[in-house]
């Protein structure tokens, strides 16, 4: 501590310092704050860099006084550095805390919409009906809507199936009425162009009912039917069927193969295209069914189905004809079944694809591509 004073300058130091004295900040440059007092880096007796700070007191009377403290600065820049360690580490953890905590709320916040879109996937993909569980009361109210959508469409398909069968019981009186009163004048003009006309319309009648009956079939959510049993079996009534003319039939069936429909439209759609492919072949028919997806990284799958005859085959231009409304594709060959038009309208309903093509051993090549689960 320095007084000074206009007679004399008395300079009074603390014991640390021993003869020696501090510098001043007088005469170096220093930053001074808004109480007067300057402070600044100064060199030490001891060549140490030190942490000066001084203050200049006017006592009046009893003269003014400079006062001026230092410390090693090495000292000050560690604790300085210790603090802003402690200060990082602390912002650090309260970090880490948020962290933890924002993870955990939406882990377990959200949690019950996971369970509610893992239900939804499970009902999509047919091994379930329903969402089954207790949900927060945040939640009920949409699984509670959701369930209730679910039973509505399931209604409203039952009730379509319905009406298409009352429809078609109430048509068809008329129309065998119709028929038969034709029929009982054979040589009348008029009544041979009634019971053409009345075979149009029980066709137009029957093409539409069926269409009407696919389309409410194919909107039940949730239905879907393991292939590899269903060709299986198809293939095991075809050899029965055409026994007498040798025929092989080879089959290849994946068993994850899973198709997203109704087992009955699998049939009418395979067994259509295996009964002509046996009707047609000359000793071989091949029966190939596996997976796919569409995209590297994506869940959707697709189930595709071959089958290969060693009969003529078709050419182009009656593989463009052959699927027209009406037409069969065994109509050369004595018999019955679902014409190539109705597995087309299924193969549209489900969003798939047919197409026909040419088999490697040689006769005709028809490939399905349906939605797989």
């Amino acid at each position: 501590m320095t007084r000074l004073d206009i007679a004399r300058a008395e300079v009074r130091s603390s014991r640390s310092l021993w003869d020696s004295t501090l510098p001043h900040l007088d005469d170096v440059s220093s930053a001074s704050s808004a109480a007067g007092a300057r402070q600044g880096y100064v060199q030490g007796p001891e060549e140490q860099m030190l942490r000066l700070v001084e203050r200049t007191i006017d006592l009046g009377d009893e003269g003014r006084f400079l006062v001026a403290v230092a410390g090693d600065a090495v000292e000050i820049d560690d604790e300085t550095r210790g603090f802003d360690r402690s200060l990082g580490t602390t912002f650090a953890v309260i970090g880490i805390m948020f962290l933890l905590i924002t993870t955990f709320q939406v882990r377990f916040g959200l949690a019950p919409l996971k369970r509610i879109s893992a239900g939804l996937a499970s009902i999509r993909s047919g091994a379930a009906e329903r969402l089954e569980g207790s949900f927060p009361i945040e939640v009920a109210a949409l699984a509670r809507d959701t369930n209730a959508l679910i039973e509505a469409n399931r209604e409203i398909v039952t009730r379509a199936r319905t009406h298409v069968g009352n429809l078609a019981h109430a048509l068809k009186t008329p129309l065998s009425v119709m028929m038969n009163e034709a029929s009982a004048n054979p040589e009348n003009t008029l009544a041979s162009k009634i019971r053409e006309q009345t075979d149009i319309m029980r066709d137009q009648v029957a093409h539409h009912l069926e269409r009407a009956r696919l389309a409410a079939r194919v909107a039940v959510v949730g239905t879907v039917t393991e292939v590899r049993p269903v060709v299986s079996a198809l293939v095991r009534m075809m050899e029965k069927i055409h026994h007498d003319r040798g025929i092989s039939i080879m089959l290849d069936a994946t068993e994850d193969a899973r198709f997203r429909g109704e087992k009955q439209d699998l049939e009418e759609m395979v067994g259509n295209l295996v009964d002509n492919a046996c009707k047609w072949a000359q000793s071989r028919v091949a029966l190939e069914t596996f997976v796919e997806r569409p995209e590297v990284y994506s869940e959707r799958r697709i189930v595709r189905i071959v089958v290969d005859d060693d009969g003529p085959g078709l050419s182009p231009q009656q593989r463009e004809q052959v699927g027209r409304r009406g037409r069969r594709l065994d109509e050369a060959k004595p018999g019955t079944g679902l014409g190539l038009s109705i597995v087309v309208e299924l193969v549209n309903l489900y969003g798939g694809d047919l197409t026909l093509g040419t088999a490697p051993i040689g006769g005709l090549r028809a490939e399905l591509v349906l939605p797989g689960a």
